[in-house]
């Protein structure tokens, strides 16, 4: 939810606009000395230090330190110490060579000059250091004319971001469609399609130019703060990926329910409207885990009550009794909470007591107006803030609630002269979100444990991820330029570490009513990470409330989304372990294709799943890639795909086209009413079965869905697959490989082989005979086996003339 910006924005956005500033710097940097000390370089340059650090064989930092500057405040998004890295020092007269297993950086002498590579391959080129000039300070890197770039946060801007200079001011967009150059992530984070990434280091609000001039120049503004960045790189982009992750921390496994159907708008004004939609969920059997709950929670209006942060008890006079006969439903109940506390808010005084609030110049609460009332702004820096703000959580956490949402948190509305008790506002705009999902996380560790937090933020910071931060892509249109951009924003952000990038599906601003709209965006929603429909009231978010033909699209689709659970909890494990997205751009696939650098309208859903959602009305034909790594059967008809080219399929009403890779395990779950009914003793195993395969391997990632660290403590089972293919005969083997305390039930698996052409000779489950069942229109072989934990059973599908293949 998003209101428009008030005039006291003014004077932020004129100082944020400001041109690039001019290099007045040093007219001639000089290196005067070299020294290495233990796991750095340093080297003494004629106006301050430039320290080298290298943090793993994949990671170097470089901080300069100006002769008049105090050392560097600590990183807001670094959490890694630098591992004990073999690195190797060489000089010369001209230049100094310093090296680990994969990153070089090389340090010309005159002019002053670092160069990075990374296994022989040169990288990039930072020009002569760290400038000052009239209105901030500025680094500069020289680019190949040909790389692509990518990063900088949220924004609709194409997957290409090059040519753009991007302001980096958190900042909401109410109502944006097809384009935004500024939404509420912006993060100092560039990927170039040579494989490396630079993060700059520095929360101050500034600017990032992906050579706006067209010179092959990279330049990095900010209005002071750190002088930083890193430097990561990789022959591949999962191993960017995971060690961007391991520097600013991994997004632990969420809640499983996280994965589940919720029920969202702006908003529930009542408990008795409240009680209804969810019966009605049962009653239409469309399974349901949350229920969200918007600002009328506390208060009857939108303006005047914000920061009461209690339920208004005439609206929702047993808020206790209501959330118990949820939870026992399955379905978990989210609040709305904003940073904002309104002087004519039943807490106001309680937080000016307790010095909760940020501070003009003489220490007394700062006070402005903007859409919702005259306000004071939780100071989220301050012990005593975090502290208030932290025991309202604590309460309403005993009161049930189990999901948090954080609005508002850009922040939306924040003067350039309102103090923070660690800088300006200027100085700590941009981690607000992040410092905020942080007081949560840390809060959950020490006071409940043993449970995962669910936190949907609306703005944030690099390393958000670590905190189990959850971001949105903000107040989109609800229309098709709207949905159009929704991709894209979710693929850049799980590219920059924040995995869970989805939108509000149907869109959130506006009166628009229309179904075939409302049935695309939430067929794709399957297909993204949170799959949360959310709006404003006039036109219905929720399917139990659409015409009869939407409902059913919709119930059709939230059912696929729950059949995918096995799959996506492992997408979310297997980030959660190595930062890998749950959406991937197909870039990733074949990495050196130029075309698929700009492409977002078709992509990866885990390793397994190739999606292109229908982003226009009225489609009947949509042109599909298909990856060059693999041939791609129809998740619904079976129809094989080769790779390597684009292809007009058809489309229809029910789904959006999706496509199964060669090769690939599929787990899918049985039909349930909320994600608090799946136990995966029951699973459907999917496998892809391709001539050109002649080995794979997929796994499947379960625990309890709710216990924090149930990895680390050994409370989980990993089912891991395997086929081979030889000779005619086809072997898949599937073993239960459980943690050390893991107590988990004994599963039936229907396996399901799809592409077998022709009734095999015989199948054999360990050796023995197997009843099974070949369905000559699908093509697809099925056979069930029981598998016990820690056991390990093969089945071999034997077909003398090779008919199977």
């Amino acid at each position: 939810m998003t209101i428009l910006a008030t005039p006291l924005l003014a004077g932020v956005a004129l100082a944020l606009v400001a041109p690039a500033p001019a290099h007045a710097g040093p007219a001639q940097r000089t290196l005067k000395a070299v020294s290495e000390r233990a796991g750095s370089l340093e080297l003494t340059t004629s106006d301050g230090k430039y320290v080298l650090t290298a943090y793993s064989d994949r990671v170097v930092q470089t901080t300069f330190i100006a002769t008049d500057d105090q050392p560097a405040p600590p990183s807001h998004a670094v959490v890694a110490a630098p591992q004990a890295v073999r690195t190797t020092l060489r000089q010369n007269a001209k230049r100094i060579e310093y090296a680990t297993a994969g990153i070089v950086v090389t340090i010309s002498r005159a002019p002053f000059q670092i160069a990075y590579s990374y296994q022989g391959r040169p990288l990039v080129v930072e020009r002569g250091g760290y400038q000052k000039g009239a209105d901030g300070e500025s680094v500069d890197f020289t680019l190949d004319a040909d790389e692509a770039l990518f990063g900088g946060g949220a924004r609709a801007l194409g997957m290409n971001r090059r040519g753009h200079r991007l302001q980096l001011y958190n900042k909401a967009h109410y109502a944006y469609e097809s384009r935004s150059e500024l939404l509420n992530y912006t993060m100092p984070l560039v990927l170039s399609s040579k494989r490396y990434m630079i993060h700059f280091d520095n929360a101050t609000a500034g600017w990032l130019d992906l050579d706006q001039q067209h010179r092959n120049v990279l330049r990095y503004e900010s209005g002071g703060g750190r002088k930083t960045y890193q430097v990561i790189a990789g022959a591949r982009w999962e191993e960017l990926f995971d060690s961007y992750t391991a520097l600013t921390g991994r997004q632990p496994l969420p809640p499983r329910w996280a994965l589940g159907n919720f029920a969202s708008r702006f908003g529930y004004h009542s408990e008795d409207e409240a009680r209804a939609t969810v019966a009605r969920f049962a009653a239409e059997d469309i399974p349901l885990d949350a229920i969200v709950f918007d600002l009328y929670w506390f208060g009857k209006e939108i303006q005047g009550s914000m920061g009461n942060l209690a339920f208004d008890r005439e609206a929702f006079p047993h808020p206790e009794g209501m959330i118990g006969d949820f939870a026992k439903a399955g379905v978990k109940t989210v609040l709305i909470t904003e940073p904002f506390v309104l002087t004519t808010s039943q807490r106001w005084q309680d937080a000016v007591t307790h010095k909760a609030l940020a501070t003009n110049a003489s220490g007394a609460p700062y006070t402005y107006d903007f859409y919702f009332g005259n306000t004071g702004l939780v100071d989220i820096f301050s012990d005593a803030g975090r502290s208030w703000l932290w025991d309202t959580y604590r309460r309403l956490h005993q009161m049930g609630v189990r999901g948090w949402w954080g609005d508002l948190g850009e922040p939306e509305v924040h003067p350039a002269d309102l103090l923070h008790a660690t800088g300006t506002a200027n100085q700590v705009h941009n981690i607000y979100g992040h410092a905020w999902a942080g007081l949560i996380a840390e809060g959950y560790r020490k006071e409940f444990p043993k449970e995962r937090p669910f936190i949907l933020m609306r703005a944030g910071y690099s390393g958000s991820q670590r905190f189990g931060l959850i971001p949105w892509s903000g107040d989109v249109n609800r229309s098709w330029g709207g949905l159009q951009p929704q991709p894209e924003i979710a693929l850049q952000m799980g590219m920059q570490g924040l995995a869970y990038m989805h939108s509000d599906l149907g869109g959130f601003v506006g009166p628009t009513l229309d179904d075939e709209l409302y049935a695309r965006w939430l067929q794709y929603g399957v297909f993204q990470p949170v799959f949360r429909p959310h709006a404003q009231e006039e036109v219905p978010s929720e399917p139990v409330y659409r015409a009869p033909r939407a409902l059913a699209l919709a119930r059709e689709a939230i059912k696929l989304r729950y059949a995918l659970l096995p799959y996506n909890y492992t997408l979310a494990f297997e980030n959660s372990r190595t930062g890998m997205p749950l959406m991937r751009p197909l870039m990733m696939e074949e990495p050196d294709n130029v075309r698929l650098r700009t492409l977002s309208a078709t992509y990866l859903w885990g390793r397994e799943l190739l999606v292109t959602p229908i982003l226009a009305a009225g489609v009947r034909q949509q042109q599909v890639v298909f990856p060059a790594t693999a041939s791609w059967f129809d998740f619904y008809t079976g129809q094989r795909h080769a790779g390597g080219g684009s292809e007009l399929v058809p489309v229809v009403d029910e789904h959006i086209p999706v496509f199964v890779r060669a090769g690939a395990f599929l787990p899918m779950a049985p039909p349930m009413a909320s994600t608090d009914a799946y136990t995966g003793s029951e699973l459907t195993l999917r496998y892809y079965h391709d001539r050109a395969v002649k080995a794979s391997a997929g796994q499947l990632y379960d625990d309890d869905g709710h216990t924090a660290q149930a990895w680390e403590q050994g409370q989980f089972e990993l089912l891991k697959f395997a086929s081979e293919s030889a000779d005619g005969t086809l072997s898949i083997r599937v073993a239960s490989a459980p943690g050390a305390a893991y107590r988990g039930p004994a599963r039936a698996i229907t396996l399901e082989v799809h592409n077998v052409e022709a009734a095999p000779d015989a199948v054999l489950l360990d050796g023995g005979p197997v009843a099974t069942a070949w369905d000559p229109a699908r093509k697809v072989l099925s056979c069930t086996l029981t598998l016990a934990a820690g056991a390990t059973r093969t089945v071999r599908i034997i077909n003398k003339e090779s008919k199977h293949d």
